[in-house]
């Protein structure tokens, strides 16, 4: 089943998510702050980025800020990364959809990308 990641007061997500319904997809949300994604979703998503940990990081989230990994992200290991990110769902770029069985990965609303992986 796809899941959606997500948070009810972004409005990418909410475009998102009426765009998956607009196109009868069937998926779980699931309030992204309360339960962010796993490692192990982590990990798929990171490869389906090239390997851009930078990518799966909200960028112009408080936390992100706040934390100053701007500065320290490009110094910790993916493990470091990825335990972050799993721990706080704020700092995790959204909407976040994956299907690991299906190979769904995908960070972000971009359409036309979403048209090619779930059109």
């Amino acid at each position: 089943m796809l899941k959606v990641y997500a948070y009810t007061g972004c409005s990418t997500c909410k475009n998102a998510i009426k765009w998956l319904k607009g196109r009868g997809v069937a998926f779980e949300e699931i309030a992204i702050r309360e339960t962010p994604p796993t490692v192990g979703e982590l990990k798929g998503m990171l490869g389906a980025q090239g390997g851009e940990l930078r990518r799966l990081f909200n960028v112009s989230g408080m936390d992100y800020r706040s934390l100053g990994l701007k500065d320290t992200l490009p110094g910790m290991s993916t493990e470091e990364a990825l335990g972050l990110l799993a721990g706080n769902g704020n700092l995790v770029k959204r909407p976040f959809v994956v299907d690991a069985g299906k190979k769904v990965f995908l960070v972000g609303f971009k359409e036309g990308e979403w048209e090619k992986v779930l059109g």
